[in-house]
């Protein structure tokens, strides 16, 4: 009877390969940038990261790319953008954003030229992603930037974070029925995400409570986070690859980055079960306390809300949930109990 009525077509699993969803975190800190001018120019990691992502495409039609920014003091989408969004659904140019409800301007707007020697996806992506940048370099200016060389990593995360836990709900496109079986039969592949970061910019400690609870979401979601440590050192992205089973690489010679992104990063979690991928020889797993946001070797702990402080709190109470704590006779000698001394026999001669 299910010939008959189709309902054997509907049930049947699909058996090409589970689509992919990349989003890639890019750390476009300028002072960074600035710095690697001479060994690894920013406009070739953008030239390599197009051919890493039109192989990240071609793999499998269904495969998804997101790219974030993790700018100075701000995270924002480079792919896809909201006029990229609002294009899709035929919005006018003249209409408002309808997410920030700010009128437009005439560079959100891209007119994707038809080349027929290129593909169209792999254009869209590299036109997209190229007018980004250019927009947000423009509006950043040389007296908006910190002293310290900083960048927003914390929020890029979160905004990775959100997109991939929006994309498998876009993409199941079943009715609701009223047969509980077929609709889960029926249910669209699930969605592999991982995330992958671009790194440059060192010292993240202020930004240690927040990244923290971004790889604990990434572990509990099975997200992995690869990391491509192009410049700097920073030990929590150690502990994100570590804690999400990832991959993490130091690179030790720039220039061949696009290399690096097709041996190390370019499979996904299905392929890298039948793979060696690189790891660590360690990990550091020092922590920032909540006080001074510095790493610390040694700390105290709170035993209530697990705060790490520095030094013990001023009067003993915790910053964070205000506990009493005790520390007892913290720094005192300890106490030593004497041994008894044996008594030698004497030898008679």
């Amino acid at each position: 009877m299910n010939t008959i009525d189709g309902s054997d077509h509907y049930s049947k699993n699909s058996d090409g390969p589970i689509p992919s969803l990349l989003t890639i975190i890019l750390d476009t800190n300028p002072n960074a940038w600035a710095l690697l001018a001479d060994t690894l120019p920013f406009s070739q990691v953008v030239a390599n990261l197009l051919v890493f992502i039109n192989a990240h495409l071609a793999f499998n039609h269904a495969n998804k790319i997101a790219i974030i920014a993790s700018h100075t003091l701000r995270a924002e989408f480079l792919y896809p953008t909201p006029s990229h969004r609002n294009a899709t659904l035929g919005s006018k140019p003249d209409e408002p954003d309808s997410e920030t409800g700010d009128a437009k301007s005439p560079d959100e707007h891209l007119t994707i030229s038809d080349d027929a020697n290129k593909y169209r996806p792999f254009r869209l992506i590299q036109e997209t992603l190229v007018a980004s940048l250019s927009h947000l370099l423009a509006t950043t200016s040389a007296t908006s930037l910190p002293a310290i060389p900083t960048t927003s990593i914390a929020g890029a995360l979160t905004l990775a974070l959100t997109y991939a836990g929006k994309q498998p709900l876009l993409m199941s496109s079943v009715a609701p029925t009223n047969n509980p079986a077929l609709s889960k039969e029926s249910a669209s592949p699930p969605l592999l995400s991982r995330i992958l970061i671009f790194s440059v910019s060192g010292d993240l400690a202020h930004q240690y409570i927040p990244i923290m609870n971004s790889i604990f979401a990434c572990q509990r979601l099975g997200i992995p986070i690869d990391i491509a440590k192009i410049a700097g050192d920073t030990v929590f992205l150690q502990q994100a690859s570590d804690a999400t089973r990832g991959t993490y690489v130091k690179l030790e010679h720039p220039q061949g980055l696009l290399q690096y992104l097709m041996m190390a990063f370019l499979p996904d979690q299905t392929s890298r079960r039948n793979l060696v991928n690189p790891t660590q020889v360690g990990v550091d797993f020092r922590a920032a306390c909540f006080c001074h946001r510095d790493v610390v070797d040694v700390g105290f702990v709170c035993s209530i809300c697990l705060s790490i402080f520095c030094s013990p709190p001023d009067g003993g109470n915790c910053l964070t949930c205000g506990t009493q704590l005790r520390l007892g006779k913290y720094g005192g000698k300890p106490a030593v109990r004497s041994k008894k001394k044996k008594k030698r026999k004497r030898v008679e001669a």
